[in-house]
């Protein structure tokens, strides 16, 4: 499964990258204007920042919601560097305009998916990736998980070649529920990932052998 980060923050970024497990970034205007990033040309600025930190794909959004408006800002994304994937909303236009990206080979990351059938059209449409908000499912007291183990029985069958990347992570336990339930890729803040270090039995056996070491050591 690979590793993407939520985040527009350049610093997370760079510390994710560090790790030596970071696939990729996803990242919305929500993100940005979080990092006080606003402007058109500030915001591509701040993608072409973040393609240089990562070799792997970067999700950049559109803000259009009509088809030629995302496919006139798609096009433009796309040429900030080499790994963008544009990143649509799953509506009709956003669905019209992945199948047109489809055919002239730019990627896509089909955004703001629900439910099973939605992720039908996405790889219909043959978008790159489509994105399952885990953390917003569970929020309507549905479980987010079953629906990654439902698209990705579904994708099976089908033979679609559209990743699901799991979305909305709010926990590091998600990261390790998604992966067991299908996920091709999972997209968290840096703390989730940080989270799966964490054990009360690795800090225990870590304190004894550093206590031992000491004993013969002095």
């Amino acid at each position: 499964m690979k590793f993407f980060i939520d985040t527009a923050n350049l610093n997370d970024i760079r510390e994710a990258a560090e790790l030596g497990i970071l696939d990729g970034v996803t990242t919305n205007p929500s993100l940005m204007a979080k990092e006080g990033i606003s402007g058109q040309s500030n915001i591509e600025k701040h993608y072409k920042a973040i393609c240089e930190i990562v070799p792997g794909d970067v999700s950049a959004e559109v803000i259009a919601t009509d088809f030629k408006g995302m496919v006139e800002e798609g096009k433009r994304l796309a040429e900030l560097a080499d790994n963008i994937v544009v990143k649509v909303p799953m509506i009709k236009e956003g669905v019209k305009a992945i199948s047109h990206f489809t055919e002239i080979g730019i990627p896509t990351n089909c955004t703001l998916v629900f439910s099973a059938a939605q992720a039908i059209l996405a790889a219909k449409a043959g978008a790159t990736y489509v994105s399952p908000f885990i953390g917003r499912i569970d929020d309507t007291n549905w479980d987010g998980m079953k629906l990654i183990k439902h698209i990705a029985e579904i994708y099976a069958i089908q033979g679609y070649e559209t990743e699901i990347l799991a979305a909305s992570i709010r926990s590091s336990r998600q990261i390790s529920d998604a992966a067991r339930n299908g996920a091709d890729v999972v997209t968290c803040p840096l703390s989730s990932i940080m989270g799966m270090f964490n054990h009360p039995l690795t800090d225990i056996g870590l304190e004894k052998f550093l206590a031992d070491y000491r004993k013969l050591n002095g």
